[in-house]
């Protein structure tokens, strides 16, 4: 899958050394929060686009590109606030996490996005939450997904 990214970002990925720091910023969000969770990859609170990501310690392996599956990420956040925590135990269903690349020189441009994941099979300890970050996956829905029927549809007949 091709990505669109900006110049300096091209530059910075093929030169051989480069002061750029590339910064993950992760939006957990359900509807039954009050506010979605923003953390940034980088030791200091980041604000991107109006919106305050904070410092927050996690490992994230970004998603694959394997034909034949949906993409799959896997995110360990470690459990130092008991915010992550609560907020798994406060819903009933999964919440969605956006996942998002940016420069630290310019965070309020996005050099790649990652939406619509969802936390999945999320297990925490008193060191880490870890969860697997999924797509929903469309693979096994029937085709066509309804039956042309005179009373489903009369103008065809």
């Amino acid at each position: 899958m091709s990505r669109s990214v900006t110049l300096t970002t091209r530059q910075a990925l093929y030169a051989q050394e480069t002061g750029e720091a590339f910064l993950v910023l992760l939006t957990i969000d359900h509807a039954d929060l009050g506010a979605p969770i923003r953390v940034s990859s980088d030791a200091v609170d980041t604000v991107s686009r109006g919106d305050t990501f904070f410092a927050f310690p996690f490992q994230l392996s970004l998603p694959d590109d394997t034909d034949g599956r949906p993409p799959r990420a896997r995110l360990t956040i470690d459990n130092v606030d008991r915010t992550v925590v609560q907020t798994l135990r406060s819903i009933a269903s999964a919440p969605r996490v956006l996942i998002e690349v940016v420069r630290g020189a310019d965070p309020d441009t996005v050099e790649a996005a990652f939406p619509d994941f969802e936390l999945s099979n999320a297990t925490y300890d008193v060191l880490t939450v870890q969860g697997d970050l999924t797509l929903e996956s469309f693979l096994r829905e029937p085709y066509p997904a309804a039956q042309f029927t005179p009373a489903g549809f009369p103008g065809l007949f």
